[in-house]
């Protein structure tokens, strides 16, 4: 298949930082190499999974009150009864806030970014019963172009995640590229409309995390279960990094993804902020 690259990815250079590593095992420092995406399993206990979940329901139901009364009942990619999208939850929640800063994501942020991060963006993202739609092949770094292109999400499952409800597709290899060129569609930013070859399912059972790269191209299926399947994505970006500015040909210096309420540190010279 034929990958276009964004226009301002000219000079992209893949890496990952070398060990010795806090939390991942060298195998999986080697699938995030060379396959963009690894599933650390039982990340975290059923009590923390039940804490954050009871956290973010009123707030996701705020949220979908709100789109219902909506043309449409839609705000961009959001479809009330079929996908929301609730953001920025640790400007709301000391309990996500603390969340965030857990000491399984200090150590993939070491392990994958390096010694000095922030969280650059947090949202629930819950999939209702019925939703046909899946959410389209994309990049994360192909909605809003961070620079450096290359930063972490981790896919975080509330609830056990399979093909029946919707849990990621990746396609492995593809991150090595940079950010790919994306379209507006009706139901979000797109690399592909085609199935790519060699994508993979990843499910994940609750408390498990599917990590991967912001340059790793993936989408979720139908949710044809009776069960919302809820999930909590946190990202992570290098201290530094900038938002480039939308509509321009060339490169800018950015904004500095740097916000004090909402992308705070989480290590400052490989400690824990």
């Amino acid at each position: 298949m034929h990958w276009r690259r964004h226009e301002w990815n000219r000079s992209f250079e893949w890496h990952v930082p070398d060990g010795p590593y806090r939390i991942i095992t060298p195998e999986q420092a080697r699938a995030y190499d060379d396959q963009g995406f690894f599933v650390l399993p039982d990340a975290f206990d059923a009590d923390t999974v039940a804490r954050v979940t009871a956290e973010i329901d009123p707030m996701e139901e705020q949220f979908e009150a709100a789109l219902r009364s909506q043309p449409n009942g839609r705000v961009f990619i959001a479809r009330a009864d079929e996908i929301t999208f609730t953001i920025h939850l640790v400007l709301r929640s000391p309990v996500l806030r603390a969340f965030c800063g857990h000491a399984v994501f200090q150590s993939l942020a070491h392990d994958l970014i390096g010694p000095d991060v922030r969280l650059y963006w947090d949202q629930a993202v819950y999939k209702k019963p019925g939703t046909t739609q899946p959410f389209p092949w994309h990049q994360d770094n192909g909605y809003t172009y961070l620079e450096p292109q290359q930063y972490l999400t981790c896919w975080v499952a509330l609830s056990d995640a399979d093909e029946s409800n919707g849990c990621p597709w990746v396609v492995p290899g593809v991150h090595r590229l940079g950010t790919l060129e994306h379209r507006l569609t009706d139901l979000g930013f797109v690399c592909t409309k085609e199935q790519p070859a060699g994508a993979v399912p990843v499910p994940v059972r609750a408390g498990g995390i599917v990590v991967f790269s912001s340059l790793t191209p993936h989408a979720t299926g139908a949710n044809v279960t009776d069960d919302v399947r809820k999930t909590y994505i946190v990202q992570f970006a290098p201290a530094g990094a900038a938002v480039q500015l939308a509509g321009v040909s060339e490169r800018s210096p950015g904004q500095p993804a740097n916000d004090p309420d909402r992308q705070f540190p989480v290590l400052i010279d490989g400690a824990p902020a």
